[in-house]
């Protein structure tokens, strides 16, 4: 249920109101938009009367929400979130590229490409220190060394560090991580959700393999039930009959999910393709789309690369892509 309340409302007159729906047993989430202010009320509000609350003097309108994300839903919060890591700003009229290996392997390999997407324009540097892997045999990541080398290539280029967190038992890790990263095969890992939205550090969600456009905007509204607004959503592909491809990128996910939802939304073209080639097309669909940014997988020895070196870019194509990128980003009027 969402309440919006007349403009100019009385501060004193607000707060009394707020403290109603808590004894009702319900939650609130205050919304201060520049036109109106808008208080979502969050639980069970089936015993929630609609015309006592019309009656209250400071109170414009009242309406019942269907879906059953609360916090996500952009009936909640009309106006687009822009999530601020650093000096990067995520969101709606912004397009930024988060950009590194899959894997963490070397300081020496980590630092190299960190300086090398940075120059191309990256906002952001990936990489894995924790390896979701399907065969038990495949290179799992450096974990806590993985980090500490992530911070060290944060260290020489100033970037911002994005990686994925497997448990809840690693959260002591990512202390100083930037941005957590949250992967397909954890999007239902309710747990695990619930913690990270105990932190303020803006969580990386990714869609999973075969999750429905709710379901994914469940997962989000996990994390910020808790109290962590600071959610991006990343639309990685998803498992279809096609097998030529790794996955199937879901392009419509991006209009949905603007329409749906106030949160940021981003592209995964590499894990979507699992093909280096396909990269740029997918990349340059994405902001025809109306995409937020992309989060880009690039190597600089995709050959000899101990994850995804299939899908990873070198640094001179990342550099090619960028150029093309940024000249797009600018007609479709974001800041790059």
């Amino acid at each position: 249920m969402i309440v919006i309340l007349k403009q100019n409302s009385p501060q004193k007159k607000v707060s009394e109101l707020i403290d109603k729906f808590h004894s009702m047993g319900v939650s609130t989430n205050v919304n201060l938009g520049h036109y109106d202010t808008v208080i979502a009320l969050i639980g069970d509000t089936s015993k929630v009367d609609m015309d006592s609350i019309l009656a209250n003097e400071i109170v414009d309108t009242v309406k019942r929400v269907s879906e059953p994300y609360k916090a996500a839903n952009r009936k909640f919060h009309s106006e687009d979130t822009i999530v601020e890591v650093g000096n990067a700003k995520i969101g709606e009229g912004y397009f930024n590229v988060i950009a590194g290996p899959c894997s963490v392997e070397s300081e020496e390999q980590i630092i190299e490409v960190a300086e090398a997407v940075k120059k191309s324009g990256a906002t952001l540097l990936r990489g894995g220190a924790f390896k979701p892997r399907t065969s038990p045999y495949s290179f799992q990541g450096l974990h806590g060394e993985g980090i500490r080398l992530l911070l060290e290539a944060k260290k020489a280029t100033g970037l911002p560090i994005v990686t994925e967190i497997m448990g809840i038992e690693h959260i002591d890790l990512f202390a100083d991580v930037d941005v957590i990263q949250v992967g397909a095969r954890n999007m239902q890992n309710f747990q695990l959700l619930k913690e990270l939205g105990k932190s303020d550090k803006p969580i990386l969600l990714k869609r999973g393999l075969a999750n429905t456009i709710e379901e994914f905007l469940m997962s989000a509204e996990y994390i910020m039930a808790s109290g962590n607004n600071n959610v991006i959503l990343c639309e990685r592909g998803i498992r279809t009959f096609e097998t030529i491809v790794r996955n199937t990128l879901d392009i419509t996910a991006v209009p949905l999910l603007k329409k749906l939802s106030h949160l940021p939304i981003i592209i995964d073209p590499s894990h979507a393709s699992g093909v280096a080639w396909l990269v740029e097309p997918l990349s340059k669909t994405a902001v025809a789309a109306g995409a937020d940014g992309l989060i880009i997988e690039v190597h600089n020895n995709p050959e000899c690369a101990l994850c995804d070196g299939d899908q990873s870019l070198t640094p001179a194509n990342f550099d090619k892509l960028m150029t093309n990128l940024k000249k797009r980003a600018e007609f479709e009027g974001k800041k790059m």
